[in-house]
């Protein structure tokens, strides 16, 4: 079938029957094609929420559970002792601001990283995660999409490794790799998201037989977007645009002012699954290479080991296609 045919033979319904009239005149027919876990800080950096909102607009996802995940104990962004009961609120105080056909089931994780060498435990989270993982009413794959630590993920696999086979992890995080980008100047200071439970990092990478796609430090701090652009973009966004420019504001005038971008690190998670390419369905507009799983060792620091379980670990994410696709459908999902 010739592929201008395909194109005006896909059923119309879907996604489109439950948007409002607005973003329905603007949408050809979309039915997800995946499932995923979002797991993310919340109420940390705010990139998380820029990634959720953006991953909630996207009809080509089904998200089947949201989990708040907490950050570095004392961390700036957050100093409390309820990180992930934070995150929780905050999400719901975004999805206020958004006009969805359903809204998912939102948790929260730890609220800190579990004591060293404990046994894992079926915490709400981990039990849902399974739950959903094992699921056999549905045929599209699952990824679980992370941009903070693997707290949650790490004690699901050690409960139930089972579900190792059924998902595939796509995590913000990790260092550079020096043989992938030789130019980059070295730097000795550990990943953020690696430490924010380096036992779970190592736990998921070194012990468990999950697949992993990467996006390192180096490839992440290119997701750049000026103040500017944001400006633009959430001044035609409603309530939603108005939401993530205070938490943006928040975020800026805790670290300081006098720069220009910001990096919204965590939208690959976006790009690499909703944003797959229509007829050979992958994330074709970004690099990767395929290489042995490394250990990740009590430094946080990789270690090469021969014949581990290949990963993908993504050299460039298409800024162009996520930017472009999260400022415009802010614009549909947007409250006034």
């Amino acid at each position: 079938m010739l592929r201008r045919h395909l194109l005006f033979a896909l059923p119309v319904g879907g996604i489109l029957g439950c948007l409002p009239g607005a973003a329905r005149a603007q949408f050809l027919p979309v039915a997800p094609r995946c499932r995923v876990i979002i797991d993310n800080d919340f109420s940390g950096d705010p990139d998380g929420l820029f990634q959720l909102a953006h991953q909630l607009a996207s009809p080509a996802t089904e998200v089947s559970l949201i989990i708040g995940s907490h950050i570095h104990v004392g961390d700036f962004l957050d100093r409390s002792s309820t990180q992930a009961d934070n995150a929780v609120r905050t999400v719901q105080a975004m999805l206020a601001t958004m006009r969805l056909p359903r809204r998912p089931d939102l948790i929260a994780g730890r609220n800190a990283a579990p004591a060293a060498g404990a046994r894992p435990e079926a915490t709400p989270a981990v039990r849902r995660i399974i739950a959903e993982a094992m699921r056999d009413d549905t045929t599209l794959p699952l990824y679980y999409v992370a941009g903070a630590g693997l707290t949650e993920i790490a004690e699901a696999l050690r409960y139930e490794p089972r579900i190792a086979g059924r998902l595939k992890l796509v995590w913000i995080g990790g260092a550079e790799y020096e043989s992938l980008n030789p130019s980059l100047p070295p730097r000795k200071d550990s990943e953020y998201n690696t430490t924010i439970d380096l036992a779970a990092a190592r736990t998921v990478f070194n012990e468990s037989a999950v697949e992993i796609w990467q996006v390192p430090r180096d490839t992440y701090r290119t997701m750049l977007v000026s103040f500017a652009e944001l400006e633009a973009g959430l001044a035609q966004a409603g309530a939603l645009g108005r939401y993530l420019r205070e938490q943006l504001r928040r975020a800026v005038e805790t670290v300081g002012k006098g720069r220009e971008t910001y990096i919204l690190g965590d939208s690959p998670l976006v790009t690499l699954t909703s944003l797959q390419s229509f007829f050979e369905p992958d994330a074709s507009s970004s690099r990767y290479v395929v290489r042995p799983t490394p250990r990740i060792n009590d430094r946080a620091g990789y270690e090469r080991v021969s014949g581990t379980r290949p990963m993908r670990v993504y050299t460039s994410i298409d800024t162009r296609l996520t930017f472009a696709d999260m400022f415009a459908k802010f614009r549909m999902v947007s409250m006034p």
